[in-house]
Order: structure tokens, then sequence, then C-alpha cells
């Protein structure tokens, strides 16, 4: 007979947690996203020392989303909305690197380790754990003008209570309070209700911050930690109310519930608590926003030990300032499913890509463009090996018609283009890609503005990835960009793609050859093949 079933229920849970985490290690995660509140901490964060916020537009480019919902498998809302940022944030830290590398290794091999803090993180897997930002990014409501009335109706409230027991008259005046103040409790509910779930969440976070900081290898990520946990400890009695709060909410039901909230009417006590707490809080952003990255970074090195332990190949990449080039081995798209690996290796000059359309030219392009940025941030990368030089990554691939703003498609591009031209003169180097340059305009054009905007990118060490079909760009930039092209295989009835890049320029043209094979007219192929030949007499651009 189990005469102690609860601690028998809470051993069996723990179980399937431990059990559970270690199935999931190395695996994607089976959960919704909502990124209008995971990037909330990207958001409002100040990263203007980093050394480059990727712009919406080259996230947008890369399928930044999709990449982030296959790396993400962190344990918490704090390490989800702290992984988000440090993927869209480059910065130049060797020492934190190192230090981040050192103890993944630690969470890679002791799996126990690894498990007791996961435990600890999936304990802010609530919503309100989103909402912890607000309290140390965003303002506070004041209280209004008038608050003094509180104050007041509170103490009157006590004494005509106390008073009650001497002279029952009183009653009318408690009465009479108490009904001034219902109107001004349910008037703060608006506000209450903005921090009802990260103030309780607040002092989780610093719990499990503390626990985590007692733990050897952890310490060295932030030493000072313990500074910013005592100094809001100095907040937690008032916080704790919240946390009460929080608590009968999910018994709503309760009759404790009820005598709470008349309580809490009689006396006030939410707006003056909330607003109290508020004012202490908005003292200590900095020591929250520390305990808050503390936890954070620690679930985003557990993500990307997870990650790794999910890949066939990867490796840490080789990032050198003082060398422009780009070497790649085995290199991928990891969005890709099966995809197919490719070697690069280019040295002080930039890539032009030729080929036909689903050749693989802008999955390549992307694939060095996701690369460059993740080993920057996570410093991992999906590859055998990868090099590159510490740059800003700039993108002008996903372009589409402003209808809102009445901008044609080749105006989007002109501007877009345009900022890029800008950025190439900066000190810092940049990696630009481009996916079929000024394609909204004519091909005499097209080739003379191409030409001109891709040497002006490439100067000053800036490395560009480009895709054309104008065949005629790779022997005007032969001097400064190195050609490489994607082909298909045409037989007699089908069109099949290697997806492997090959050094040169493409000699072979396919296009009619590809209409012929899809039962197009003999007339209409005829015709086109005779054009052809006339326009390779003539010249090599009309």
């Amino acid at each position: 007979m189990n005469l102690n079933p609860v601690p028998q229920s809470m051993f069996k849970h723990k179980k399937k947690q431990i059990e559970r985490l270690r199935a999931s290690f190395g695996k994607c995660k089976e959960e919704s996203f909502d990124f209008k509140i995971i990037e909330r901490y990207f958001g409002h964060k100040n990263n203007s020392n980093a050394f480059q916020v990727l712009s919406d537009r080259t996230c947008n480019d890369l399928d930044f989303e999709e990449l982030f919902l296959f790396m993400d498998r962190t344990n918490s809302r704090v390490g989800q909305q702290y992984l988000y940022n440090s993927l869209r944030t480059i910065t130049v830290d060797p020492r934190r690197t190192a230090l981040n590398e050192e103890v993944i290794r630690t969470l890679t091999k002791d799996s126990d380790l690894r498990i007791s803090i996961q435990t600890q993180l999936e304990k802010l897997q609530k919503n309100g754990d989103y909402q912890i930002t607000k309290l140390f990014q965003e303002e506070h409501p004041k209280p209004p003008k008038w608050f003094f009335v509180v104050k007041a109706l509170s103490f009157t409230g006590l004494l005509s209570s106390i008073l009650l027991f001497f002279e029952p008259q009183f009653l009318l005046l408690l009465i009479g309070v108490f009904a001034i103040n219902f109107v001004i409790h349910f008037w703060n509910k608006k506000n209450l209700f903005q921090y009802i779930g990260s103030i309780p969440q607040l002092l989780r976070l610093n719990g499990i911050a503390r626990y985590l900081h007692g733990i050897g290898p952890l310490k060295t990520i932030d030493s000072d930690l313990k500074t910013s946990i005592k100094v809001i400890d100095q907040v937690k009695s008032r916080m704790s109310f919240f946390k009460l709060e929080t608590k009968l909410q999910g018994e709503f039901e309760s009759i404790a519930w009820m005598l709470l909230e008349l309580f809490k009417i009689l006396f006030l006590l939410e707006p003056l608590l909330l607003f109290g707490v508020l004012k202490r809080l908005n003292t200590k952003r900095r020591e929250i926003a520390n305990v808050f990255e503390f936890v954070g970074r620690i679930d985003m090195l557990i993500s990307i030990a997870s990650l790794r332990e999910g890949l066939e190949t990867f490796c840490i990449p080789e990032i050198d300032k003082n060398d422009n080039s780009i070497r790649a081995s085995e290199i991928y798209h990891p969005l890709i499913p099966n995809c197919t690996t490719n070697n690069i290796d280019v040295s002080g000059k930039s890539v032009l890509l030729t080929g036909s359309n689903m050749a693989g030219k802008t999955s390549f392009i992307r694939t060095i463009g996701l690369n460059v940025i993740t080993g920057l941030t996570i410093n991992t990368c999906f590859a055998r090996f990868f090099s590159a030089p510490l740059v800003r990554v700039f993108s002008a691939i996903r372009i589409s018609d402003d209808l809102l703003n009445d901008k044609s498609y080749y105006l989007e591009e002109v501007l877009t283009i345009k900022e890029m031209v800008g950025e190439g003169e900066n000190e810092k180097t940049s990696l630009f890609l481009l996916d079929e340059i000024f394609k909204g305009t004519n091909t005499v054009e097209r080739i003379s503005a191409g030409k001109a905007v891709l040497s002006k990118l490439a100067k000053n060490g800036n490395i560009v990835f480009v895709s054309t079909h104008d065949i005629e760009l790779a022997d005007m930039l032969s001097k400064e960009y190195d050609l490489y092209h994607f082909s298909e295989i045409v037989d007699k009835k089908t069109v099949d793609f290697d997806y492997k890049i090959k050094k040169g320029e493409l000699k072979t043209r396919n296009a009619i050859r590809i209409l012929q094979i899809n039962d197009y007219p003999d007339d209409v192929v005829g015709e086109a093949i005779s054009i052809s030949k006339e326009l390779d007499k003539n010249s090599k651009v009309q």
C-alpha cells in the first residue's frame, strides 16, 4: 500500500522529464513559434556597439525565421529570446567565444549536468516569461498625480476598520470608503495585468540564476552575478505578493481568492504595491538584465550543443579579419533536405555565378551568407571546414514591388543596391549577396549598370557573391571576380541538376532545348533557334 502517493507521483514525473530531455538532445522542437513575442528582447535591446545588426531585409532574404525554427533547441522563453538576439547580432569578442566553447564542451560531455540545468530552465516556459524583458527594457506606468488620494483612502480604510470595533457608526464610513476603493481597485487592473506574469517570473528567474551560478563551470560566465541577484532579492518580499496573486488566479473559484480580493479592495493593496515595486525595479534595470542574460546565455549554449549533436557535419569556423578569403569544404544549406555539398576557395576576389534557373545559384549564395552569419554569431558552420574574414552581411535577393508606397520592382532594387554601395565604402569589410542584379530593366542597361555597380561593390576589400544570366558580365568582370557556374544535364526527354558548383564560365545554353523537351510546337522552337543564331552573329548585347 502506497502511504505517500504525492512524492511517488513527483518521482515518476521527474523520471519522465529526464528521459524526455535525454531523448530530445540533438532534435528539433515540436511547438509553435510566435516571432512577434520572441523578437521583443532583440527589438528593444541597444545593440549599437555590435559589429553588425542584421537587417530585416537580409533576414528575409536568407529565410531567417525558418533557420531559427531549425536551430532553436532552447528550454526556456528567456533562452529563446536570447538566442534570437544573438543570431541577429554580430559581435567581436574572442574571449567570450572561447568561454562559450568551453561551456558547450562541458555540457555536451556531462549529460547529467546538462539535464539538471535543463530541468531548471524548463521552469521558465510560461508565456509570462516572455514579458520579463518589459521589466528592464520598457517604460513603466507612473502613478497619476492624484495618487496621494490612494494612500489616504488606504489609511482611511485601515483606520475605520479599527475604530469599527469601538464605534459601530464607523461602518457607514467603511462602506463608503470600500465603494470608492472598489472603483480605484478595478481601474488599476489594466496596469496589474501587464505585470501579473512578468513580476512573479522574475522571482523564479532570479532563483534559477542563483542555482546555475552555483555550478562551477558556469560561474565564469559572469563572476559578478551574485551582486545582481542580491539587488533583486531586496524587492523579493514585495514581489511575492504578485506570485500569490498568480497562484490564486489559477484557482479562481476558491474562497481564498475572494477573501483576498475583498481585503485588497479595502486597503488598495494592489495599486500601492504595484507602483511601489515598479518604482524599485526601475532603479534595478541593469541587474535584471544581467540575470536575464546569464540564464539566457546558458540556455543558448545548451541549444548550440544540441544543434551540433543533431548534425552529421558541422565545424567551428576560422575567422581571420586580416585574410580576405572565403574557403569552404563540403558546405551545405541546413534547411534543404539531403542538400548537395560544395567546395569553394576564393581569395582576394569576388564570385560571379552563372547558370540556368533551378540549377542552384541562389541556394548557394544563401548557403554562403547563412554560414557566415552562424559562424560569426554562434561559432557553428554547416560544413566540413569553413573560413572567412570578419564581415558584415548585406543582401538583395528577394525584392518585390512595394505597392503600398507605389514603388516598382526596379526602383525598389535601385534603392536597395544604393544602400549597399554606401555600405561598401565603410571601413568595415562587407559581404554582399545579390541575385540577378537589375533584372527589372532592359538587357543593355542591365549589363552596363550591373558591371559598374559590381565593380564598385568589390572595392575596399569587400566580397560579392552575385548570380546572373548575363554571360557578358563574366567577360567584363573577369579581373575582379572569380567565375563559377551551375549546370544541368539535358538528354532527349529529361533535365537533371547535380547542384555542384563548377569553376569557370558557363559555356552551354539549354533554354531552347528545354522548350523542345517539353513539347513546344516545332515552329516556335525553330524560330527561337534561328533568332538565337542571328543574335550571336550580330553582337553579344543588343
